[in-house]
């Protein structure tokens, strides 16, 4: 993190890969010490096992300026949209998708959702961004 920083990174994106897999934040520790770090000189955002308002309560109140909601926003939209409501402008959506369609559960499920479908939906929630990756490339 630090050295991103150094050389002129402008926001960090992390990811709990682990907790993505378990449906729960799983590196807390770990990114607790990078907020300590870098957290008070450029935004940090994270995505993962964000299925829940106090896991967001709790990340947002150790540091983080924004949390990445993927899984529980595809599979739960009234979450996103309390999540949007009780935390605005720190709620980023993060969208997997291969040839088209939505993957959840740490790219593990494909869905039949049409990612710009969703992209669009999710934008008149007043989420603050959309993060998008092809996973067919990644």
């Amino acid at each position: 993190a630090r050295k991103w920083v150094d050389l002129g990174a402008r926001r960090l994106h992390l990811v709990d890969l682990n907790g993505a897999f378990a449906g729960k934040p799983k590196n807390l520790e770990a990114i607790e010490a990078i907020l300590d770090e870098v957290g008070d000189e450029i935004p940090v955002q994270l995505g993962g096992g964000i299925r829940s308002l106090e896991t967001i309560e709790k990340y947002l109140d150790a540091g983080l300026s924004y949390v990445i909601i993927g899984t529980a926003a595809v599979k739960d939209p009234g979450f996103l949209q309390d999540a949007c409501t009780a935390f605005a402008g720190s709620i980023i959506v993060g969208l997997d998708a291969k040839d088209g369609k939505v993957a959840t559960d740490g790219w593990s499920k494909l869905t039949g959702h049409e990612v710009i479908d969703l992209a669009r939906k999710f934008e008149d929630y007043g989420v603050e961004s959309i993060v998008y990756t092809d996973i067919g490339r990644d």
